[in-house]
């Protein structure tokens, strides 16, 4: 039965109240609760009113709680729903290009508004009923992430291969009147929907700006598992270097006019094109770093200040290796160098390892799997042990996207397998220093699979 209690958790403002466990939660000060949105939003508010339903019948109880904190309650799932899967067959449909036989939850296509802002998923707008859409405005949920690719309706659908996907573009409108804030995302195609239709889709989410709050172009992610989808060829040189004049001539224009760039390209559009990184000022206040923008200045920029601390000149940390993905190599070999003139001590060294599971096109190391590194690592000097990025693994746990082990590895490779966050240039710092965190220093959540499985290329 849906929004059934399964437990509450001790001390709370519920337990305090006498809520028990195998009750349904009906509503919060009169509201209906259908989700963990309606849960979350009303109750926030200070003092709430429950309506609960169990064996005995109906009740009420009125918490008492200062505004703002948790009510205490836990249920079958954390949306108190089902996720919401995609209604789309978009053409660069990261999930669609996985290889068989993986775990089931790597072929759920999510494209669930909550999930938007709950977990920073994003979402193309077009599985929301009119009840949905007014939700959202009158409860004011706010930012959520919007997959745009396109504001020209009639390419719009030929992408996403839905009939109804050039109405989004209206409901994004519908929200920016209503003041919603969206950060948006368009993956870049060659040939479809880069030059001329590029054009028209960031001026008309400049349009919508301020609501539109930032808006990151990514290039698509093609893997070697295309078989039966539109052919789609891969950025080169050059046609990545047109997308960023494009995004850049947008972007100084905007900011001459607005105080604010919008629109970024990820590193990887960069790195495709042979290009420097923009300086980290360049991205404002990244709230694009999800989608790659900026991530590797932020990584270099953190490590930098980390390596400034006294005394380094006398640490003798242990030997390592760091295993990563080909785009991140030489950025993580810049921090490696800088990391020696301030500890000489230190013996590390980075390999960059290639995605042959997926294809050698995919270069960033939250797609490489474990036996892509147990095959090329194994033999080579890695050290007392091998620091890896976080986002390697199935979230909260020590799981590969290819179901190998961290302790799978540490076997094939005969020393300690260390898991870093991907982003954060002080964690990498301590983690060369011998100084990384007892549990390994993967803080991600513990949710499933398709609430973190969004690659820039791989979103819908």
């Amino acid at each position: 039965m849906k929004n059934v209690i399964q437990s509450v958790d001790p001390g709370s403002p519920a337990e305090r109240a006498g809520v028990r466990p195998g009750e349904r939660l009906v509503s919060i000060g009169g509201h209906p609760v259908t989700d963990v949105l309606d849960y979350r939003f009303y109750g926030y508010d200070p003092n709430p009113v429950l309506e609960l339903e169990g064996p005995s019948g109906h009740r009420e109880l009125r918490l008492r709680k200062p505004e703002g904190e948790d009510l205490g309650l836990n249920f079958e799932s954390y949306l108190m729903d089902k996720a919401r899967s995609c209604a789309n067959s978009c053409i660069f449909c990261f999930v669609d290009q996985m290889p068989p036989g993986m775990r089931e939850t790597l072929y759920f296509k999510d494209d669930d508004a909550r999930l938007s802002f709950l977990m920073g998923n994003y979402l193309t707008l077009t599985n929301l009923s009119q009840r949905e859409i007014q939700r959202i405005i009158d409860l004011r949920i706010s930012p959520i992430n919007v997959s745009v690719h396109t504001t020209d309706p009639d390419l719009r659908c030929r992408m996403l291969r839905n009939r109804h996907a050039g109405e989004s573009i209206q409901v994004m409108e519908r929200f920016a009147a209503a003041q919603i804030r969206m950060n948006c995302q368009i993956v870049a195609c060659p040939g479809i929907n880069d030059g001329p239709a590029l054009d028209r889709t960031l001026r008309d989410l400049g349009a919508m700006y301020p609501s539109v709050e930032s808006v990151a172009v990514v290039p698509v992610g093609l893997t070697r598992f295309r078989e039966g989808l539109p052919h789609i060829e891969p950025y080169s040189r050059e046609t990545a270097g047109a997308v960023i004049g494009q995004v850049e001539a947008f972007a100084e224009g905007f900011r001459r006019e607005h105080g604010t760039s919008l629109a970024w390209c990820s590193d990887e559009f960069y790195l495709l094109a042979g290009r420097d990184l923009p300086e980290k000022a360049y991205y404002e206040d990244m709230n694009q770093l999800e989608n790659g923008v900026g991530m590797l200045r932020l990584l270099q920029s953190q490590a930098r200040l980390a390596l400034e601390e006294d005394g380094l000149e006398d640490l003798s940390p242990p030997s390592f290796a760091i295993a990563t993905g080909v785009s991140a190599a030489p950025f993580l070999e810049e921090i490696l160098r800088w990391a020696r003139r301030r500890c000489p001590a230190l013996a590390g060294r980075v390999y960059p390892v290639r995605n042959r599971f997926f294809g050698e096109r995919i270069t960033v190391s939250g797609l490489l799997c474990g036996r892509d590194l147990m095959e090329q690592l194994r033999g080579l000097d890695l050290g007392s042990r091998v620091l890896i990025p976080s986002n390697m693994l199935r979230a909260g746990e020590r799981v590969f996207l290819d179901d190998v082990t961290v302790e799978d590895l540490e076997r094939a490779l005969g020393v300690p397998a260390v898991p870093v966050e991907a982003e954060d240039g002080f964690a990498l710092v301590d983690a060369m220093l011998g100084r990384e965190a007892e549990d390994g220093g993967c803080h991600l959540p513990p949710e499933e699979d398709y609430y973190r499985y969004n690659p820039p290329g791989a979103r819908h």
